[in-house]
This record gives C-alpha cells, sequence and structure tokens, in this order.
C-alpha cells in the first residue's frame, strides 16, 4: 500500500505534469502562429506525452487504492517567440521536472516503497530523453547559425515527429 506522503507528492507530480501539457499546447499555438507549423506539430506531441505521464501516475494512484486528488492548473508562464529562446525554456522546463521525478524516487527510497521506485525510474529514464530532445535541438538550432534556411529545415524535420505514446489512455498498464 502507498503511503499518504507518496500519495500526496505522487498528486503533486500529476498536476506539474498537466501544467507541462498545458505549457506545451500553449507553446504550440505560438509558434504554429508564427508560421512554424513543424515546431508547433514537435510541442503538440510534446503535450499529448506531458498528458500521458500524468495519466500514468494517476493510473498508478488508482491501482494502489490511492485517492486521486486534482487541483487547479497555473496559465503558462513562458514570453518567448523565437525558436531558440523557446527551445532554451524547454530545456529549463525539463530540467526542472527531472529535478521534481528525483523527488519522488527519494521518496519511494526513503519509505522502501518498491513498487514506486520501480514506477519512478520509468520517469527517470524518460527524462534523460526529454533533456537530450531538447538539448539535440538546441544543437541543430546552433548548428544552422541563426540562418533562415537552417531554421526552415529544422522546422521541417521536427514535424516530421510520430507520437511515441498511447494517444487512448484507456490503454495504460498494457505495456505502455
Amino acid at each position: 500500500m502507498i503511503s499518504k506522503k507518496m500519495s500526496d507528492r505522487i498528486n503533486e507530480q500529476i498536476n506539474r505534469e498537466i501544467y507541462s501539457a498545458y505549457l506545451y499546447l500553449a507553446m504550440s499555438a505560438r509558434m504554429s502562429e508564427a508560421g512554424f507549423k513543424g515546431v508547433g506539430h514537435w510541442l503538440m506531441l510534446q503535450y499529448h506525452e506531458e498528458m500521458f505521464h500524468a495519466m500514468k501516475f494517476l493510473t498508478y494512484l488508482q491501482d494502489q487504492g490511492a485517492t486521486v486528488q486534482l487541483k487547479a492548473i497555473a496559465s503558462p508562464d513562458f514570453k518567448e517567440t523565437a525558436v531558440k529562446e523557446l527551445f532554451q525554456r524547454v530545456l529549463e522546463h525539463e530540467k526542472g521536472v527531472t529535478k521534481s521525478i528525483h523527488e519522488i524516487m527519494a521518496l519511494a527510497i526513503e519509505e522502501r516503497d518498491y513498487a514506486t521506485q520501480v514506477l519512478d525510474q520509468w520517469y527517470v529514464d524518460e527524462q534523460v530523453e526529454e533533456e537530450k530532445n531538447a538539448t539535440e535541438i538546441l544543437q541543430a538550432i546552433d548548428l544552422a547559425g541563426g540562418s533562415t534556411q537552417g531554421l526552415y529545415l529544422l522546422n521541417l524535420e521536427l514535424g516530421k515527429r510520430k507520437l511515441g505514446v498511447p494517444s487512448d489512455f484507456t490503454k495504460i498498464g498494457e505495456g505502455d
């Protein structure tokens, strides 16, 4: 059985994951409106990934017999309109999420909550990928040297991204 302290912490993380989704949705809209449809597409898929992350935690709490407590989601807070600055914000945001995921792992270890450790390891691995993706996009922007042609090609490339998680949340737990 999961402790109240752990349940509360995971409920907090659900809120953070939904905020992340909301942030990426807002970023997607801004980039698409600015003509960066590929960047907007990449960010929209990021929105779907973050919602999947929230639902994976939510399902875990339900499986553990804990109560899910959803809270208000803050408005997305970002001002970046340039692609490079936006992805710098993405990387910084993901670093914050990584810190939060590590806090869950530390609590799970402290409480000897092995089931949560196993679940959270998936998120630890996922955050390595999230930070790597943002870093690689920033490297590509730097390689383009700020050229219009380079940003155009990056925009096309980001538009090719495929969704890597289930979009049907009723399937969570079935080999996700």
